[in-house]
């Protein structure tokens, strides 16, 4: 077999392994998770301008082109937490993520090769990458007769992006990414559609839905979107590693049809379609360096997104009988700020061929969504987050336990192992909500959520 052949071979391999577990769990800006990678996730995902492991395919493709030979990594964040709400009258509910921890969690698999080092020269200074991850979606219950019972009772959205991606090094300061999002549903996973489950509200609703019956809205579809990065190093130390990294990302927006049904207690009503169209984000990233030696590096980086939700302005549910179930949104664009630092041991006297790094960060993240059209399936709220998180990188000739050494045994065995863990902490700010497009909802909104990731990296 082929290198090429191989990348592949590895590639459906892991993509197999990291599948069960692509439904999610909505934490944080609205139904974006920004958590797509541990290392990245231990910086409080300031890393699309240091973007250089296997995750840089959804931080910054351009970064890609700093890996060599072929990378792959693949894990999973483990959310729990959950929604409290009272009345303006007192009464109490609360939600959660399915459970004390959504499941199954969402996850990730990132697979690269820069091409020379398979011996394809006439491709130039190219590097390929194929990606599947979980950028959207949400997961969130409550009681069926909860207060707000007419305005939801559970919520999902178990949305996938496949992400193949080709960047190309100009020269030692510039690479460009090129990348596409193919967001679908996929039946493997659950139900393997969007979905949402409320109580009609005593006055019944449009197209013949009884009063107080129990309402199931759901649909899928598949469309697709792109992604442009741009990785610009004006600094490099004598060993030719950057010491300024200026990243730029611009995600676009897709549209989604989702074409489905609405039940009523259980019962097919009408045949039905929303329209969701995912925001376009503007990412700006800078790092730098303040050490760069061979014993140690120390890295800090500000990035920050520009979320444009305003593409948000409606869900409304047009059945096929003629009527609409209005729904509309209306939401506002945002800004995220992440700060992220790490700090790198390269040689260490005690664990030769070991490396370790520590990383922590803090995110800054507005609510979207206004009081007029704030919903409980997707509880948005302004939240301060704090991260920390640990690598443990196993390189060639170092002994894990005294068992193995790890890049020895065979073709096929991985010269550089990485193990990256990463915990985040979201201190969501209470929010009252007044002048509700459904009365139910309003009162005092609080939440809580706290996120364990996982990842496991490995360079052939």
């Amino acid at each position: 077999m082929g290198p090429i052949g191989r990348l592949w071979t590895a590639a459906c391999v892991f993509t197999l392994a990291a599948m069960p577990h692509l439904p999610t769990a909505a934490f944080a800006q609205a139904f974006r998770i920004q958590g797509q990678g541990a290392v990245a996730q231990g910086q409080s995902n300031a890393f699309s301008a240091q973007a250089d492991d296997p995750s840089a395919i959804h931080y910054n493709p351009a970064g890609i082109t700093q890996l060599e030979g072929i990378q792959t990594s693949f894990g999973t964040s483990l959310i729990g937490g959950g929604v409290s709400y009272t009345s303006p009258t007192g009464v109490q509910a609360s939600g959660d993520r399915g459970g004390s921890v959504a499941w199954p969690p969402p996850s990730y698999f990132y697979a690269t090769a820069r091409v020379k080092d398979l011996g394809i020269g006439w491709l130039g200074d190219t590097t390929l990458g194929i990606g599947l991850n979980v950028p959207f979606g949400s997961l969130v219950e409550y009681p069926p007769n909860g207060p707000f019972r007419f305005a939801t009772v559970a919520s999902t959205l178990p949305l996938m992006d496949i992400k193949p991606t080709i960047a190309y090094r100009f020269n030692d300061q510039l690479s460009f990414g090129l990348g596409a999002d193919i967001y679908t549903f996929t039946g493997l996973f659950g139900e393997g559609h969007a979905e949402q489950r409320f109580v009609a509200p005593p006055t019944g609703l449009p197209g013949g839905i009884p009063a107080n019956s129990s309402v199931e809205l759901f649909g899928k579809d598949t469309a697709a979107g792109f992604n442009v990065s741009l990785l610009y190093t004006p600094f490099r130390n004598a060993e030719g590693l950057p010491l300024v990294n200026v990243g730029f990302v611009y995600r676009s927006q897709a549209t989604l049809h989702l074409d489905g049904a609405v039940l009523a207690n259980g019962a097919l009503v009408s045949n039905a379609t929303t329209t969701l169209v995912l925001p376009q984000v503007f990412t700006g990233a800078m790092a730098i360096w303040p050490v760069r030696e061979p014993h140690r590096e120390w890295k800090l980086e500000l990035d920050v997104d520009y979320v444009g939700w305003r593409s948000n302005r409606n869900l409304n549910i047009v059945m096929a009988n003629g009527a609409t179930i209005p729904n509309p949104q209306n939401w506002r664009n945002v800004p995220v700020y992440n700060i992220g630092t790490e700090y790198r041991w390269l040689q260490m006297e005690r664990l030769p061929h070991w490396e370790i790094a520590a990383r922590a960060g803090y995110s800054y993240v507005q609510n979207p969504a206004p009081d007029a059209t704030f919903s409980p399936a997707v509880p948005s709220l302004d939240y301060n987050s704090v991260t920390a998180g640990v690598s443990f990188v196993c390189k060639e000739h170092a002994t894990v336990f005294g068992l193995f050494a790890c890049g020895e045994g065979g073709r096929f065995v991985p010269k550089v192992i990485e193990l990256s863990l990463a915990y985040q902490h979201l201190f969501y700010e209470p929010r009252r909500i007044t002048g509700n497009q459904n009365q139910t909802v309003n009162g005092n909104w609080g939440q809580t959520a706290y996120v364990g990731g996982i990842e496991l990296r490995m360079r052939y």
